[in-house]
């Protein structure tokens, strides 16, 4: 594999992290101007109320002392003239005084100074309607001159200059307030200009360091994508020449193994007949021997009667027995090699109906073993090679058969599922299970793990990968000892020419 990788020098990554630190900080200051934006207009709104509502106190003000004059005005007219029109005019306008008192009352709730102008003036207020009533009594019962006499006579003139002083000094108050609030206002302002101000700084500031970091990294990036596309116009003629040595390596391997296991059965078959021969020709001795034990017993030694009936014999057995490991070995290697050789054909393959035919042709050495096995349908299809597939799980399956928990009837299921362009096929059992440690191992060459009480030369699972490999694909297990087994054989839906040739 060619890996690329490309280092800015050191002055330029310290540029690019100050730039990033600036970029933190530029950031941090926007979003404190923003939280003081928004807390500058909360405060701006509260102001804005405040002035809206002294200039409604300030209205209140105006309304009810235009009604009182209003009111005392349509009296004085009445008494003066005793035209009904002043009675009526007096009447309407005297019925608004309580409503526009008990509003402003409650719009100066907030302020102690004004209530309390606001409950003298309603004292003087209720003084004054009783001499107004009084007035209008006399003048509707027809007593205009006693009327005329008591009004210059009475306090009303007083109550109203007392009511009058206090609704201006109210509307003072309120004067002096709007001032106090229309200034803060101002100020709120003021520092909402400055605040967005510096907002609208931090963030040309921001935008500019953005745009030197995106600068400096595009052409980075223009670097390294010349560097790939340099590379890319390479890598394919690379990539053709290593799988040609690999190709190449993997042939004259196949062709070494192949010489190798052929060149040592010759000298394998030499050693097997010459054995053969020794067998054959310590019957004779062995015959001799028991006739000069019989015949001249004194002529026989110990030594010479455990050589003819023990030592001989068991050395013949054990070269027999070694030669028949040696054979099997070479076989195993010649197997493994041929298949090297062996040309993939990819074809559409249903792995259900392949587990089928395998179980099928294995099914009295599952019965005799006492396992189960089933599928679980459905089973994705794939192309690929229906023998070396058959092989991969007809070994699987088998091995699931053979190393079986003792005192657990044998269960073994075959699933599938497909992962994007791969199929994953699983043989699950309940048996010994396999060591974590061996996991690895058991897919090597003549290496077995657990116990040995399972005929076998260990190239089973060894042919098992050397076929995945073949396929596209890998094979791996996951297992415990006790808890049974699973074996993965992850494939692609879709084996090509061109993967078999890669």
């Amino acid at each position: 594999m060619v890996r690329v990788r490309l280092n800015l020098p050191s002055s330029e990554g310290r540029v690019a992290r100050w730039l990033v630190a600036f970029m933190t900080l530029g950031f941090v200051a926007l979003a404190a101007a923003a939280i003081a934006i928004g807390w500058i207009t909360v405060r701006n709104r509260t102001f804005t109320a405040q002035i809206l509502h002294t200039q409604d106190v300030r209205q209140a003000i105006a309304t009810l002392q235009v009604e009182m004059e209003q009111s005392e005005t349509a009296r004085r007219g009445y008494v003066l003239t005793g035209m009904p029109l002043f009675a009526t005019s007096y009447a309407r306008t005297s019925g608004l005084l309580r409503p526009s008192i008990d509003g402003l009352r409650d719009q100066t709730r907030d302020n102690p100074r004004q209530t309390q102008r606001i409950d003298l003036i309603e004292r003087r207020l209720d003084r004054l309607r009783a001499l107004r009533a009084e007035s209008i009594a006399l003048v509707a019962g027809g007593r205009l001159a006693e009327a005329q006499r008591r009004f210059a006579v009475d306090a009303s003139v007083p109550l109203m200059r007392g009511i009058r002083y206090r609704l201006q000094a109210m509307a003072a108050d309120e004067v002096r307030l709007l001032a106090i609030r229309s200034e803060r206002q101002q100020q709120t302002s003021a520092l909402f200009l400055s605040a967005a101000g510096l907002a609208a700084i931090l963030l040309l500031v921001v935008a500019i360091l953005a745009i030197l970091v995106i600068r400096r990294y595009t052409a980075d990036l223009a670097t390294s994508r010349d560097s790939l596309r340099d590379l890319n116009e390479t890598l394919e003629e690379q990539v053709t020449e290593r799988t040609a040595d690999l190709s190449r390596a993997n042939e004259e391997i196949q062709r070494f193994a192949y010489i190798v296991s052929h060149d040592l059965r010759s000298p394998l078959v030499n050693v097997m007949g010459f054995t053969a021969e020794l067998a054959t020709a310590a019957a004779p001795l062995a015959e001799l021997i028991d006739r000069v034990e019989a015949d001249a017993p004194q002529l026989m030694t110990e030594d010479a009667r455990l050589a003819a009936r023990e030592d001989l014999p068991e050395a013949i057995g054990f070269i027999r027995t070694s030669t028949q490991k040696m054979d099997r070995l070479i076989n195993a290697i010649l197997k493994l090699s041929r298949e090297g050789r062996r040309t993939i054909a990819p074809e559409h393959v249903d792995p259900a109906q392949l587990v089928d035919t395998i179980i099928g042709s294995i099914q009295h050495v599952i019965d005799d073993r006492g396992a189960a096995v089933r599928v679980e349908r459905p089973i994705p299809a794939v192309v690929t090679d229906r023998l070396a597939l058959e092989q991969i799980l007809s070994n699987l399956i088998e091995n699931a058969t053979k190393y079986l928990k003792p005192g657990r009837p044998g269960e073994i299921v075959v699933t599938g599922h497909k992962d994007r362009n791969r199929v994953i096929l699983s043989v699950i059992d309940n048996g010994r299970g396999i060591d974590p440690r061996d996991h690895q191992r058991v897919f090597d060459l003549f290496r077995r793990s657990g116990q040995q009480d399972q005929p076998g030369e260990g190239i089973g699972l060894a042919h098992v990968r050397a076929l995945a490999y073949r396929l596209g694909g890998t094979i791996d297990v996951q297992s415990t000892l006790g808890d049974g087994a699973t074996f993965r054989l992850n494939l692609p839906t879709e084996l090509s020419i061109q993967d078999i040739k890669a």
